[in-house]
């Protein structure tokens, strides 16, 4: 036990939440109708665990595409490094390979930390690597005390402390990932842990993060539900009950039922600084919270990119295509339909001007210029408009939809599809008609 904590004592209880969490179905929401008010802090920042998180869910990347992906990271993040941290494990030569060439890149943003069991010989594969940060695994819920570990909270509890405070005497930041915490005793568990966590910053002189892991994604962005589900409880409580900076807080959501973004900017709302997160999503089960629709969340909610280069999401979407990922379509930001109307009522709209039918101007944010993919729906506007597009067709050079050589060209979109056809018009088809009845555009 820790020479520094000796008195610490909780109650060893076991804690369910059966009414909650039902074996084998469904969780319940659980509504204590007391709420807690928003706390936005004045400087809010995206973390990334695409390397450590997300590397359990794929094939592991090589180094060549671990360095890129952290070169992209970079320049996402901008110069003053909203995107603050990238997480690795220190376990392999892989791994251990990329940190090293990462690192070499002199970059002040984001800065590399580590991850590690709460094990003395992990610690020594942190240190070995000089690394000034490492996160250390803490489960915190009874259903981890006591089904993976087989022990009792205090037990378990302390022996995270002990390993907590060597680190911290290794002269190496901590960040505790409270694994589970959206089904642990929040005032029986989590909250004395934290207080210990405080002292032992406040021996050391040391930063002590505190990372909410709604590992299972069963979080909930309401402040009127019941703990240990709220994240806007769980956040508020532990900055007001118990005095915790709002900088010390890190959010680390899953994706199980949809709710990744959502939780993740509820905690910004509610008081974290960091929310971690991994690129298009890629983490165990439904996923993490993508971090490129956090670095959109972060401009609605601050009113400015802060120097973030939105245009590097695409180029990251084409580079995990480039290495054999699949992107879904209908994928947010980066799926190939998301710039894509089909219909011909959207197409016209567009044409009179893009805000009708696009929440942005794509172009200019992804660098990605609305298309549409031709069909019977697609109608004559939706064929001037490609013809527009494909050309680049703008100001007095613009076809309009009234062409009767435009009509002509989809008078032959609807014989297509009169024969039995289902897939969309190519472009290469549509080249074809337009040398037709536009030669001069070919030329």
């Amino acid at each position: 036990m820790s020479e520094f904590l000796p008195e610490f004592v909780i109650e060893d209880k076991v804690e369910l939440y059966r009414d909650i969490f039902p074996p084998g179905d469904i969780p319940r929401i659980v509504w204590d109708f007391k709420t807690v008010p928003m706390d936005l802090p004045d400087e809010i920042y995206i973390t990334d665990t695409t390397f450590r998180d997300g590397q359990q869910a794929r094939e592991p990347y090589t180094v060549d595409q671990m360095v890129t992906l952290f070169d992209f990271l970079h320049k996402l993040g901008g110069p003053k490094g909203i995107i603050r941290w990238s997480e690795f494990f220190p376990y392999t030569k892989r791994d251990k390979a990329a940190i090293k060439e990462i690192r070499e890149r002199g970059y002040e943003y984001p800065k590399v930390t580590g991850w590690m069991r709460a094990k003395k010989e992990d610690l020594q594969l942190i240190k070995e690597m000089k690394l000034e940060e490492t996160g250390i695994l803490a489960s915190i819920s009874d259903y981890h005390i006591l089904y993976k570990f087989g022990s009792s909270r205090s037990q378990v509890l302390n022996k995270y402390l002990e390993v907590c405070e060597e680190t911290l005497k290794s002269g190496i930041a901590i960040r505790c990932h409270l694994e589970d915490i959206t089904r642990a005793d929040f005032y029986g568990t989590v909250v004395p842990f934290v207080k210990r966590l405080i002292r032992l910053e406040e021996k050391y002189n040391l930063p002590v993060k505190v990372r909410l892991s709604d590992t299972l994604g069963i979080g909930l962005p309401y402040a009127e539900a019941a703990l240990p589900r709220s994240i806007p409880k769980i956040v508020y409580n532990l900055i007001h009950d118990i005095g915790l900076p709002h900088d010390r807080l890190e959010f680390h959501g899953h994706n199980d039922f949809h709710k990744g973004v959502v939780n993740a900017t509820t905690a910004w709302l509610y008081g974290c600084t960091y929310n971690n997160c991994t690129l298009l999503s890629i983490g165990e089960r439904a996923g993490n919270t993508p971090l490129e629709a956090m670095v959109i969340e972060y401009i609605q909610l601050k009113g400015t990119s802060n120097g973030m280069d939105t245009k590097v999401i695409s180029e990251i979407a084409e580079f995990y295509e480039s290495i054999g990922y699949k992107v879904p379509p209908y994928y947010p930001l980066i799926g190939k339909n998301f710039t894509v109307t089909r219909a011909g009522v959207h197409a016209d709209g567009i044409l009179k001007d893009a805000e009708l039918y696009l929440p942005f101007d794509t172009e200019k944010i992804l660098g990605r210029p609305p298309t549409i993919a031709i069909t019977p729906y697609s109608g004559v506007a939706g064929v001037a408009f490609w013809i527009n597009q494909y050309f680049q067709l703008n100001g007095s050079k613009k076809i309009s939809k009234e062409d009767q050589k435009v009509r002509k060209i989809f008078e032959w979109v609807e014989k297509q599809y009169s024969k039995g056809r289902m897939t969309a018009i190519s472009d290469k088809e549509m080249e074809k008609q337009v040398m037709k009845y536009f030669p001069e555009l070919i030329k």
